[in-house]
């Protein structure tokens, strides 16, 4: 490919032998040689002893940063992923490195503006307001406790119970005091099913079998659960008046007209926020299927590890680590970085699709909009500037993306 350049460099004479003394310097702190104290062996003795090549990659390590830069900076490269690099020769006199370098791949833009996708309508439903309403009062429910009734799905029901299969008793299949929140399906189909109508105190028996789908062991066995109802929590869904509207940051709402309308105007802005990225997403798409571009498997390979380690953060987030996910989903690195390269390989299109269009368009970013956008991200985050630096990676990162923005609204037109 033509924006892949390989590129030898030699180091020789006295960079190369002050980088073997000082490989020499590092490793004899920790070498022990008979008649020496622990240190203090001399070179000469130190070679005759190990042998000189064993400082051999302790001095490229101390070399090789700086040998690719300046093969950066001698052949005026700027490389998009991390190279690859061979050791060409080495001996004590000199080393030669290979570096193979991928640069940024020559893009060719296509139709980018006209693209005949419309933006999605938005409109909200009295039965989307009704909807958001129930889920506003389910979350700011009143868990109480009744002394008398029957236990009715949606309530919690505490109890103890015991489960028996093959009439032994079922290990870890024993609780004391358990809260069941009737129509969550924690337990197995038919458990909970099983429980509604019961009085408190009443002791029932349940007649069950576990799944198909369930553990090798009990999977379609016939089970017995003795249960005992202890007691019954039931959910008081708030009023709707103006001690929940100011719950929910509605201080000036006092009416539930007036709540009704909040409410709607909060669906439309979520959902016209989803239409317009719908809109941008199915543009990029579109006008990235008109590029001509060829991408280098590094730089793909270098997407799947960004997109990779984007997971692995939101796993940890959960209380996971990637290796548990694997385990759990009985996949392994290579399928699931396999799995990936679609979504990575689209990402990277769209991103010098956008890139491309800028520089056609001759899009700038002034000082004051990347100000702008540092005073709104700073507010929005509630965060400082050296802090939003810190975080989102320099002021190029603000101005890159402002610029990315800027392109997307030219698609637009």
């Amino acid at each position: 490919m033509k924006n892949v350049k390989e590129i030898e460099l030699t180091i020789e004479g006295e960079e190369w032998s002050k980088a073997i003394d000082k490989a020499f310097n590092n490793k004899k702190k920790d070498i022990k040689v008979d008649g020496f104290r622990k240190g203090s062996c001399p070179k000469d003795i130190y070679i005759k002893k190990f042998g000189i090549e064993t400082l051999f990659m302790d001095a490229v390590d101390l070399v090789i940063n700086d040998a690719y830069h300046k093969v950066l900076d001698d052949n005026k490269l700027t490389p998009v992923c991390e190279p690859k690099v061979d050791i060409s020769h080495i001996c004590e006199n000199d080393v030669t490195f290979k570096f193979t370098v991928v640069e940024h791949p020559e893009v060719k833009l296509g139709k980018y503006q006209g693209l005949g996708i419309k933006k999605d309508e938005v409109t909200v439903t009295d039965e989307e307001i009704e909807h958001e309403i129930g889920h506003l009062r389910e979350r700011f429910a009143d868990v109480v406790e009744t002394t008398d009734g029957k236990l009715e799905m949606g309530d919690t029901a505490v109890i103890n119970f015991e489960g028996f299969v093959d009439d032994k008793a079922l290990e870890g299949g024993k609780g004391e005091n358990y809260p069941l929140e009737i129509g969550s399906n924690t337990f197995i189909p038919g458990f909970e099913d099983g429980l509604v109508g019961m009085s408190i105190g009443e002791e029932k028996t349940l007649n069950l079998k576990f799944p198909e789908n369930y553990v090798e062991d009990l999977k379609n066995k016939d089970v017995k659960f003795n249960v005992k109802l202890i007691s019954i929590k039931k959910r008081i869904l708030p009023e709707l008046n103006e001690d929940f509207y100011k719950d929910l940051g509605y201080e000036d709402v006092k009416t539930e007209e007036e709540f009704r309308k909040e409410v709607s105007e909060h669906l439309k802005s979520h959902k016209e926020a989803d239409a317009e990225n719908k809109y941008v997403d199915e543009l990029i798409k579109k006008a990235s299927e008109n590029l001509e571009v060829e991408i280098n498997q590094e730089i793909i390979d270098a997407e799947v590890e960004r997109l990779l380690n984007q997971y692995r953060q939101e796993l940890q987030m959960q209380g996971l680590t990637l290796e548990q996910y694997l385990e759990f989903t009985k996949s392994n690195m290579e399928s699931m970085k396999k799995m990936m390269e679609p979504e990575c390989i689209s990402r990277i299109k769209g991103r010098y699709l956008l890139e491309a269009v800028a520089d056609k368009e001759k899009i700038e970013v002034t000082d004051e909009e990347v100000n702008e956008e540092i005073t709104k991200m700073t507010e929005m985050y509630q965060m400082s500037k050296e802090e939003l630096l810190e975080a989102i990676g320099g002021e190029d990162a603000i101005k890159y993306d402002v610029k990315m923005r800027k392109a997307i609204d030219v698609l637009k037109k």
